[in-house]
């Protein structure tokens, strides 16, 4: 890592941020940056260092930072300590929290108690209302990003990652976004609301919905259009010469050389050596595009094909009043949180539950042999987003 200033202390050479920040070690990253534990040199107080390339095809920290100065003040919203820019990267600093909701549901065994899923649709319907209150979207609702706070705040949930948040009301006019078609998908298409896939411009309504799939989620272990991949005849088709004959197109001074060289008789011809490295990229990126997009067809077509009801047959009536309560919103329509909240409560209140902050991994934390390891280590805090992960 080359950020920041650099001080040698008894020939140890650190980094430091902000001129008061130390970086100690990487503890996570994506496809938009990195993640580091830092430490306040003041106080010893330990921190998440977020740090972005300015170089970045699609910046997106700055914006990032100054979402989070409006949310600044919200339950569940990590605290920001300094942002800056130093040695062409956008730096921000912000509180240490600890595992995502996903980190937990793996160390679960991928699947939480009914008492555990009622306890967080509680905290996340709250999180997700306050965001909306302050006039903006977060457009990425998933398990990655909520996580646990630590220390004090450890029955705390906060939500992250506002890189790709938007702004849907004006402030001073409270008037709302225009309803729009054909919008590419923003988001993880695993837990993408059935209109944001359809290509409809996502409003609150979206992130409610997508809200509802990872509930789910947490009930089943695996939603039943996840892992889907790009159809057996796609594939072959774009494999077939004839194929990329339309795609990659040979210079003139590449004429005579060849091209192309085909591998068998109807499979990718393989390009020269010679061949620019445009082209090479042109081929990868085309390739990447037109199976994700696919892959995004194909999940789209199955959970269209999957009513509320035949999702959540085999749990409480509580799961398909709610998803079903969210799809029928309209698009500027304002859902009624606190009414979703009680769908909740009182099916928690029902079942003879206590609200004692009794989650799955707190049992299993507490058992001779949970897990040891601090919350602090978990590749989590401030997880970004990365549009490479698995989005199925």
């Amino acid at each position: 890592m080359n950020n920041g200033s650099s001080s040698s202390s008894g020939g140890t050479r650190e980094t430091i941020v902000g001129n008061k920040y130390r970086i100690i070690r990487r503890i996570g990253g994506g496809s938009f940056g990195e993640i580091y534990l830092g430490i306040n040199k003041s106080n010893g107080e330990e921190v998440a260092v977020k740090i972005e390339s300015n170089k970045s095809r699609h910046p997106q920290l700055l914006y990032e930072s100054k979402v989070y100065r409006i949310l600044q003040g919200g339950i569940g919203i990590a605290h920001i300590k300094w942002f800056g820019v130093e040695s062409d990267n956008s730096i921000l600093v912000m509180d240490l929290l600890g595992p995502s909701l996903e980190d937990l549901f793996n160390f679960c065994s991928r699947r939480f108690s009914m008492k555990t899923v009622l306890m967080l649709a509680d905290q996340m319907i709250g999180r997700i209302e306050f965001v909306h209150v302050k006039n903006f979207i977060h457009r990425d609702i998933k398990p990655d990003n909520f996580l646990m706070g630590i220390g004090r705040h450890c029955n705390k949930l906060f939500v992250i990652d506002f890189g790709l948040a938007k702004k849907f009301r004006d402030n001073r006019t409270r008037l709302h976004i225009a309803y729009r078609e054909d919008k590419s998908l923003t988001g993880t298409a695993r837990y993408a609301s059935v209109n944001a896939h359809l290509g409809i411009e996502q409003s609150r309504r979206d992130d409610m919905e997508s809200m509802g799939y990872v509930l789910m989620y947490f009930n089943m272990g695996k939603l039943p259009w996840q892992g889907m991949k790009a159809s057996v005849f796609f594939l072959r088709l774009i494999f077939r010469r004839s194929f990329w004959s339309t795609v990659v197109k040979v210079n003139d001074s590449d004429k005579g050389r060849g091209w192309p060289m085909v591998i068998g008789s109807t499979h990718l011809p393989a390009l020269e050596l010679g061949q620019s490295i445009h082209q090479l990229k042109l081929v990868f990126w085309f390739f990447q595009a037109a199976t994700k997009k696919q892959k995004y067809e194909r999940i789209t077509e199955k959970k269209m094909a999957y009513s509320v009801d035949q999702l959540c047959r085999n749990y409480p009536a509580e799961f398909s009043m709610y998803l079903s309560y969210c799809r029928g919103l309209r698009f500027d329509e304002a859902p009624d949180y606190m009414y979703l909240r009680q769908l909740f409560r009182i099916l928690f209140r029902t079942m003879h539950y206590q609200y004692d902050y009794t989650f799955d991994w707190t049992s299993l934390k507490n058992k001779p042999n949970g897990a040891s390891g601090s919350q602090q280590e978990s590749t989590t805090n401030k997880k970004m987003i990365n549009f490479n992960d698995d989005d199925s």
